[in-house]
């Protein structure tokens, strides 16, 4: 099989751009690529890492196991805020994709609104001034929530990955 080449550290800055770049294109693998390009010789790379949460997060529904991975890396992240809001947002597009799905699926959805409201209220009192990106979030799921009033509690434990995640 083929071996990985490194990264120089000289390109990081522009990988990270690619890996924006690749996302907004909707291609979440390529981005989530050159993210564990960047971290293997920059393990400690806030933006990398946040970067990666978001390119595994866009791939939610996709029966991978990316959400998972996106939730237990966004745990990880030094800023409390961040660490934060980053979970809630994993939590909501967990949401979105049960909504995507249907049927059964419903079930979680409204679980994982409530994990992202609850991350959105928490990071909300800790937030840096002028941010108010988890009340946006916030706003958001409640509209979900408003929109989909069918929704309950699924009463189950959700076991990690679920399988359309």
């Amino acid at each position: 099989m083929f071996d990985l080449k490194p990264l120089s550290k000289d390109a990081v800055d522009s990988a990270l751009s690619k890996a924006e770049r690749y996302r907004l294109l909707n291609e979440p693998d390529e981005a989530e690529s050159i993210c564990l390009d960047i971290l293997e010789i920059e393990p400690g790379n806030q933006q990398a890492k946040v970067m990666l949460v978001l390119a595994l997060s866009d791939q939610a529904g996709e029966g991978s196991g990316a959400a998972a991975r996106a939730q237990q890396l966004a745990s990880q992240l030094q800023n409390d805020y961040e660490r934060l809001y980053y979970s809630g947002l994993v939590a909501e597009r967990r949401a979105r994709a049960h909504l995507q799905r249907g049927g059964v699926a419903l079930n979680g959805a409204y679980d994982w609104l409530m994990d992202a409201l609850d991350c959105f209220e928490r990071a909300e009192a800790i937030r840096p001034a002028g941010n108010d990106d988890a009340i946006l979030r916030w706003n958001t799921c409640v509209r979900v929530l408003q929109k989909h009033p069918e929704l309950k509690p699924s009463g189950e434990m959700r076991e990690e990955p679920l399988l359309l995640e």
